[in-house]
C-alpha cells in the first residue's frame, strides 16, 4: 500500500455523504460525550441515512456490547441494530480465535462486551488465573473496575499466559471532561509483568480489519476525534478520514499533526458529512482558503484575511493552517508558533 505524505486537507466538490458508500463513525466525542448526543450529531446522521449513506459505528470503547450501544444510540435518536456497531471487544476477541484452541478459556478484564465477544467467536470466558486461562484480554471496564482484576491478569501472564488488549487509548471522554482509558489499565499491568500485550483496536489493523469485514465497505470515511486512533486507523488501513472538532483533538494539535495523523478533511462537527469540502491552493509564499490566506514565516505561522475583513468560515481558516503548517514540517511535526492565527479564529 503507497501512503502519500499529506501537506493540506483535500477539497471535494460533492457532499462527503455522497461521495462515500459508508460512514465509519467514532461514538465517543464524534456522536456522544458522557452518554448524551453532542450538537447537530442526529439531524446530520438521519440526513446522511436518509440519502443512502450506510452508517456504522466503531469504538475502541469494549465496554458494552453491540446491542447496548445500538439501543442508547436509538434512544438519542439515531436509529441503529446491534449489526451497525463495530467494537475493539470483536476485533480483539477475532485475534484471539486465530491463535488458541476453540473452545479456550480466556481471562477477562473489562466489561460485558469482552465477554459477549468471546462467546461469539467460542471461547469461554473465566475470572482467575486459577481457571487455567489459555489467554488473558484486557479491555475498558468502567469506573468501578475492581484493582484486583488486574492482579488476575498478572498472575496469569507471569506464567506465560500470552496478553491481548483490545485498545490503549490512554483518555477517554466523559460528560465531565476526559478520564483514564484502557490504555491507562493496560499501563498497570505492563508494569507489574513487563510484558507487551497483542492489541487489535484503532489504530491497528485488526480493527480496521473487523470493521471492513462487518460492513462490506467499498469506499468507507472514517470519522473521528482523535488523530492517534481515528486518523492514524485510517491512514494504516489507506481509506480517507474526516476529522470532527467536537472531542479530544483541537485546532493546536491538528497543525502539529505529523503525516500518519493527519486527516483527509476537518470540521467543526458531524454537519461537515453533509457537505462538500473547500479547495486549499497555494496564494503567494502560503495558502489560500475560503477568503484566508495562511504562511509560515521566521518561525510563526501567519493568517491574513482577504480584504482584512477577518469574516470568513474559521474552519477555513483552520485549513489554510494546516497546509502551512504541514507543507513547513514535511514528514515531521510542525513546531511553529500558531497562537495568534488561532486566537484570530476563535480556535
Amino acid at each position: 500500500m503507497t501512503r502519500v505524505t499529506r501537506t493540506s486537507p483535500a477539497g471535494s466538490a460533492r457532499s462527503l455523504h455522497r461521495a462515500y458508500d459508508t460512514a465509519l463513525l467514532d461514538l465517543d466525542g464524534v456522536v456522544y460525550a458522557g452518554g448524551e448526543a453532542i450538537a447537530h450529531a442526529v439531524d446530520s446522521l438521519g440526513t446522511a441515512r436518509a440519502d443512502g449513506m450506510h452508517l456504522a459505528y466503531v469504538t475502541n470503547n469494549a465496554l458494552r456490547t453491540p446491542d447496548a450501544v445500538a439501543a442508547h444510540l436509538t434512544e438519542l435518536g439515531v436509529p441503529a441494530a446491534a449489526g451497525d456497531v463495530i467494537t475493539s471487544a470483536q476485533a480483539v476477541a477475532r485475534l484471539i480465535a486465530e491463535q488458541v484452541p476453540a473452545g479456550s478459556r480466556v481471562l477477562v478484564v473489562g466489561g460485558e462486551g469482552l465477554r459477549v465477544a468471546l462467546r461469539e467467536r467460542g471461547l469461554v470466558p473465566v475470572e482467575s488465573a486459577e481457571d487455567d486461562p489459555a489467554a488473558v484480554v484486557q479491555g475498558y471496564g468502567g469506573p468501578d473496575l475492581a484493582w484486583g482484576r488486574f492482579a488476575e491478569a498478572s498472575y496469569a501472564i507471569a506464567r506465560g499466559v500470552p496478553w491481548f488488549a483490545s485498545n490503549t487509548d490512554l483518555t477517554i471522554p466523559s460528560g465531565r471532561g476526559i478520564a483514564p482509558g484502557n490504555g491507562a489499565a493496560v499501563e498497570v499491568v505492563r508494569i507489574a509483568t513487563g510484558a507487551e500485550p497483542q492489541v487489535a483496536g484503532k489504530p491497528l489493523t485488526p480493527m480496521h480489519r473487523e470493521t471492513i469485514l462487518r460492513t462490506g465497505a467499498e469506499r468507507p470515511l472514517v470519522v473521528g476525534d482523535r488523530l492517534d486512533t481515528d486518523i492514524e486507523g485510517a491512514h494504516n488501513g489507506g481509506v480517507d478520514s474526516l476529522l470532527v472538532l467536537t472531542g479530544v483533538t483541537d485546532a493546536a494539535g491538528l497543525l502539529a499533526a505529523e503525516p500518519r495523523y493527519r486527516p483527509t478533511y476537518v470540521a467543526a462537527d458531524l454537519r461537515g458529512l453533509l457537505t462538500g469540502q473547500p479547495e486549499v491552493a497555494p496564494a503567494g509564499d502560503g495558502f489560500g482558503c475560503g477568503g484566508w490566506t495562511a504562511a509560515a514565516r521566521d518561525g510563526v505561522l501567519v493568517l491574513e484575511a482577504d480584504g482584512g475583513a477577518g469574516e470568513g468560515d474559521p474552519l477555513d481558516g483552520l485549513r489554510a493552517l494546516c497546509a502551512a503548517a504541514w507543507t513547513h514540517a514535511g514528514e515531521g511535526a510542525c513546531a511553529l508558533d500558531a497562537g495568534k492565527a488561532l486566537s484570530r479564529l476563535g480556535l
